[in-house]
């Protein structure tokens, strides 16, 4: 029999949010640590808010409102907040009734930008890899280490002479009749890394100056004036970019373009490619070897065991294998052997596990390669490293939940 197509026009709902979601689903085991993970967090939220004045947003809602922006795509608070006003499992997750308002999506973002001062984002991902059922899914002793390069939220326009940085714009309705104004002439060359992402300039050759033939004249001033870049060259000693300064030219291989970005560094456990600590610098020709070292010590600091950290041939120099070595982590990266010598010889690459750590350093890929096509990384639509950090992290943290479900299954 045909079923009617009339609304039931009901002005009550008498069935339970909780009893929409279906037992099965993923985001049920999820919901379940990350509510362990920030009630281990009370503490640290409670420093940051005073004890009087008008309630805030709840940390917990705004981290889990968070979490759903990279589980599904989300791209901006706006969308988010349209999200939950009407979807259930949304409001579920971050723990709202159905009843309950959605707030005003600058408010959130405002309430958001507390967290920054506490290094939440670190200690909720801390939070999670030391949960009592995350726990047992890592490796004690071997790890990997990588870079990313994240673009910045600034076009290659927004570049200026540093010398004018302090200027404020040009209107849009151009120059004064009888001006015109000519590009910066000033060159430089950028960081040139090879296939495998590995460094093959220092960070004092990636700013070294070269000579150039001078641009062609613009045909009028503005923000959006046309500018012929040919024949330009700029570099972070003589540019800055006015959209976000903190912002440096980068270049990810030979041949490739150089952009506006940052660096994000991950260290991941070879077991099944978690990630148990992650951090974004200012992009330097030094910056993945160096923060190498500081993930190593913030993740075990002062360990006698002897670990191993796999990397690619960027990591081949020997001031980092020294320092490796230092801190009792055995360095099993890829040798460098590209015209110079290699840092890691024969007493390293004959033990079977150097070829173990070769092969599962390319997890830690997995992790990035999501955090950029699902998590919202490809170019964050924030500026500054200190908010850029925040949202590396964060995504790297929401990385390892939408694992969890397959591997705590498996396990069990």
């Amino acid at each position: 029999m045909r079923g009617s197509d009339q609304g039931t026009g009901s002005m009550f709902s008498y069935v339970d949010i909780e009893a929409r979601v279906p037992a099965d689903h993923p985001l049920r085991l999820i919901r379940r640590v990350v509510n362990d993970a920030l009630a281990s967090l009370d503490g640290a939220f409670e420093a940051l808010y005073a004890d009087t004045g008008r309630p805030s947003i709840a940390p917990e809602k705004l981290l889990r409102g968070s979490l759903l922006q990279a589980f599904y795509s989300v791209r901006s608070e706006r969308q988010l907040m349209e999200q939950l006003d009407y979807n259930l499992l949304f409001r579920w997750f971050v723990g709202l009734g159905v009843d309950d308002p959605v707030w005003d999506h600058s408010t959130y973002s405002r309430n958001r930008d507390r967290l920054l001062e506490g290094e939440i984002a670190r200690k909720f991902l801390k939070a999670i890899v030391a949960h009592a059922e995350v726990a047992p899914l890592l490796s004690d002793d071997h790890f990997s280490v990588d870079g990313t390069m994240i673009n910045a939220w600034a076009s290659i326009k927004s570049l200026v002479p540093r010398e004018d940085a302090d200027e404020p714009p040009p209107d849009d309705g151009g120059s004064p009749p009888g001006t015109e104004a000519v590009a910066d002439d000033a060159g430089g060359t950028q960081q040139d890394n090879d296939g495998e992402g590995a460094m093959t300039t220092t960070g004092q050759q990636a700013e070294q100056q070269v000579t150039t033939t001078p641009p062609t004249a613009v045909a009028s001033a503005g923000r959006n004036a046309m500018v012929d870049f040919h024949g330009q060259k700029r570099s972070n000693a003589t540019h800055v970019s006015t959209t976000d300064p903190e912002a440096r030219l980068y270049r990810k291989g030979r041949g490739k373009e150089a952009r506006l970005a940052f660096i994000g560094h991950a260290l991941a456990e070879n077991r099944h490619g978690l990630i148990v600590e992650a951090t974004l610098t200012t992009a330097t020709g030094t910056a993945e070897r160096d923060a190498a070292v500081d993930l190593v010590v913030d993740h075990s600091p002062g360990s006698s065991r002897q670990l191993t950290l796999g990397g690619d041939k960027g990591y081949d120099t020997r001031e980092l294998v020294d320092d490796l070595r230092a801190l009792c982590v055995t360095p099993h990266v890829a040798q460098n052997t590209s015209g110079r010598r290699s840092a890691i010889d024969a007493r390293t690459t004959r033990h079977p596990g150097y070829a173990t750590s070769q092969c599962r350093r390319k997890l830690i890929e997995e992790a990035f390669g999501w955090g950029k096509t699902i998590g919202g990384l490809a170019r964050p639509m924030l500026q500054g490293v200190n908010r850029l950090r925040h949202a590396f992290t964060f995504t790297m943290a929401a990385y390892n939940l939408i694992r969890l479900p397959k591997l705590i299954g498996a396990a069990a």
